[in-house]
């Protein structure tokens, strides 16, 4: 006859091996599943799926991860030109005969133009005009057999911050004899802030003589500045 404690014994024993089971059971379903290449979850990146990454879990840490690279920074500057002329007329004055007579501007410039600015003065008449006897003229160029003189020439300052900076700005004393030449002022290699300090003084100057035709005369000046992004 089986006694009750060996029965008892015998349900304590399966007890015991279903609980080791089961215990089995939970090391399989609960760390299994959740083993360090098991995913869990989604990291995404709107509008760029190949950045997209799987979220893994780490059983031994009971933390879950995914690090997602290649979101980029990006910003922009517009770029800036500016020339300010300090006036709009160059008064050379009364002309004596055989006697240089100067007026000049100053110009600033300011720009982010990574390359160069160039500054360039064109003569629209050509030489100084008689303001009543058109065709009459003060200049080198002219076909009344009276030699004259009219020129432009500029110096320049630097006030750029930024190593490297280059400028020339100094036109030697040059006689203007047509309408068409863009003589050069002015040309940097770098940008330069615009700090109302003056990057050049451009110079027009006259020289008539004894027989210089009576009157007002006047020309008129294009100033074209170029950036080069």
């Amino acid at each position: 006859m089986i006694t009750k404690t060996k029965i008892q014994s015998a349900l304590w024993v399966k007890k015991a091996a279903a609980i080791v089971a089961v215990a089995a059971l939970s090391a399989t379903t609960l760390g299994g599943a959740y083993a360090a290449t098991t995913k869990i979850g989604d990291a995404t990146v709107t509008g760029n799926a190949t950045l997209n990454q799987d979220i893994m879990f780490d059983d031994a840490t009971n933390k879950a991860t995914a690090s997602v690279s290649g979101i980029k920074v990006t910003a922009s500057i517009l770029p800036t030109l500016n020339m300010s002329i300090s006036a709009d007329t160059i008064a050379l004055g009364d002309l004596t005969a055989g006697t240089e007579s100067a007026g000049t501007v100053n110009l600033e410039i300011g720009t982010n133009a990574p390359n160069w600015v160039k500054i360039t003065a064109r003569s629209q008449k050509g030489w100084l005009e008689n303001t009543t006897n058109a065709g009459t003229f003060i200049g080198a160029e002219t076909t009344d057999g009276n030699p004259e003189s009219y020129k432009f020439s500029s110096t320049h300052t630097v006030d750029s911050t930024i190593t490297g900076f280059t400028s020339n700005g100094d036109l030697t004393a040059t006689e203007v004899v047509d309408n068409t030449t863009e003589h050069q002022v002015y040309l940097t290699n770098k940008p330069e802030i615009v700090n109302w300090v003056d990057d050049l003084t451009f110079q027009v100057a006259a020289t008539s003589n004894a027989q210089s035709t009576f009157g007002d005369y006047e020309d008129t000046i294009t100033f074209t500045v170029t950036g080069n992004f």
